[in-house]
């Protein structure tokens, strides 16, 4: 038998405002036709005033945990993934520890921006596998619209607000790649192309920044590494693409999307999409998208999921899970 990182339960939030791509028009030069051609979003959600990333990650958390019929009292560990806390410190996680009611176990956050969720993921089966946490709820929570210049139409357009969450559980499995929970992962980094997508605010200048972006270069790595990390994590399971009942992209852009899943020889039939509704919701998309999928009736019990994401940094990598 080997221990696995399993799925316990899955939840989301989104906030209540929705943002149509009409509503752009009144401030910069854009349309719909030009935001949908260039990203396949349509709409997107952003948090009201005082909404801040830890109440969305928190209210993410409980919908998980109401999912899994779960208390919270029964968690060992909380991992957020975020570039957008609250504060410097203290941590989300241990502010929606908090909101939760958690006195024990341990929480932290973790940042590697767009890919932060596979990062997440990849710590939490760290942590079930040596030992350290028998349940961790891993959470994807973002509130990019407060980073945003709304004079630049190329990157104010394309983001959204929201929250994501899987409970992830120590459980003995056969020890296949049959098994459910996590099978394997690919991360990797490379500094050198920090220049690319960044944010240029923090400490060092005492501001919180706007949201910078090289839009046609980080194109040009997307699909390039989103598809090499997939395939790796593939190989490193011991599986196929041919094997792959969903793939569950970083919600960037639908032709990133697109492009990743024909490097795959995988149809669009086995990608869940949510872009269109959403936006780029950094760490959030992928949790966010898992939770819509198989509430949607997409994914399923037994189903194996590959998710894949790259951000700033440039940071990318993969995860393949079996539900």
């Amino acid at each position: 038998m080997t221990l696995r990182a399993v799925v316990r339960g899955v939840g989301h939030y989104l906030p209540a405002r929705v943002v149509p791509n009409a509503e752009f028009v009144n401030w910069i030069d854009t349309s719909d036709e030009w935001i949908r051609t260039r990203s396949g979003i349509e709409r997107r959600h952003f948090a009201a005033e005082g909404e801040t990333t830890s109440v969305l990650a928190t209210e993410a958390a409980r919908a998980a945990l109401n999912d899994a019929g779960m208390e919270a009292s029964e968690i060992d560990a909380i991992v957020v993934a975020t570039s957008t806390a609250d504060f410097t410190f203290p941590s989300v996680a241990t502010m929606v520890q908090s909101n939760l009611g958690m006195t024990r176990g341990f929480a932290f956050d973790l940042q590697a921006v767009c890919a932060g969720y596979v990062y997440a993921l990849t710590t939490a089966n760290a942590l079930i596998l040596a030992g350290q946490a028998k349940t961790v709820l891993v959470i994807g929570a973002e509130t990019f619209s407060k980073l945003m210049d709304w004079t630049d139409r190329s990157t104010s357009v394309l983001f959204g607000d929201g929250a994501g969450a899987l409970i992830l559980e120590a459980q003995e499995q056969p020890g296949t790649n049959q098994d459910r929970g996590i099978l394997a992962s690919d991360l990797n980094s490379d500094g050198q192309f920090k220049d690319l997508l960044y944010v240029d605010g923090g400490v060092s200048t005492g501001t919180t920044g706007h949201l910078r972006m090289q839009g046609k270069e980080v194109f040009r790595h997307a699909i390039e590494k989103l598809a090499e990390t997939a395939h790796t994590a593939l190989e490193k399971a011991g599986l196929t693409s041919d094997d792959v009942d969903w793939i569950v992209p970083h919600q960037a852009n639908i032709r990133i999307i697109e492009g990743t899943a024909k490097r795959m020889q995988v149809p669009m039939e086995r990608v869940i999409v949510t872009v269109q509704d959403h936006g780029n919701t950094s760490a959030a998309s992928i949790p966010l998208a898992i939770s819509v999928g198989r509430a949607r009736g997409q994914i399923k019990p037994g189903d194996l999921i590959v998710t894949e994401a790259i951000g700033g940094g440039l940071a990318w990598g993969s995860v393949v899970l079996r539900i």
